[in-house]
């Protein structure tokens, strides 16, 4: 009984702090550009360069490989 009075608690804070990551997660749009994430390890460098050159490229700042930094 005394076990039940220590986790009840904590497993409601557990499911609150779960469900508030969610929500902060989808409010952040961490859920927006699923596919282009999972195949850009597929991809070499000289092809998501040539996609951060294209203006017309959707969320392109959004890899780190495409920003560009400078001369290279």
């Amino acid at each position: 009984m005394e076990t039940l009075l220590l986790l009840i608690p904590l497993s409601l804070v557990l499911v609150f702090l779960a469900a508030w990551a969610f929500r902060w997660s989808l409010d952040h749009d961490q859920f927006e550009d699923l596919e282009r994430h999972g195949s850009s390890i597929l991809e070499t460098e000289d092809e998501l360069r040539k996609i951060a050159d294209d203006p017309s490229s959707p969320n392109v700042d959004a890899h780190p490989m495409c920003r560009k930094s400078g001369p290279s």
